[in-house]
């Protein structure tokens, strides 16, 4: 039987003022992430059309192994530390694959 991936929505809201220095450091977490975590699929951020300081995170994981392992790397916690006072509120939704489908790469 196959694992299914890991999936995790989150919603944060950030303090307008800091957005440009929040968004620079997730990015930088958001690409190390996915470039050295092999368990890490893939990570999308997006943020309200009409307001830019409340984002939405779309995360895939291999499992939740592989999450866990996310929470506890190196730049995730830089990254937590340098912008816990920058977040007004962050919702954790977990969710169910219904189904993915994805272009893919040759």
């Amino acid at each position: 039987m196959t694992e299914m991936p890991f999936i995790r929505v989150a919603e944060v809201e950030v303090e307008p003022d800091r957005l440009e220095a929040f968004v620079a450091a997730v990015s930088e977490e958001m690409d190390k992430a996915v470039r050295v975590e092999p368990g890490v699929l893939a990570i999308y951020a997006v943020a309200d059309k009409d307001d830019g300081s409340r984002l939405r995170f779309f995360e895939i994981y291999t499992s939740e192994a592989a999450y866990e392992a996310h929470l506890a790397s190196p730049h995730f916690l830089t990254y937590r530390a340098a912008t816990e006072s920058m977040i007004r509120s962050r919702v954790l939704i977990d969710t169910v694959p219904v189904h993915l489908s994805s272009k893919r790469d040759g």
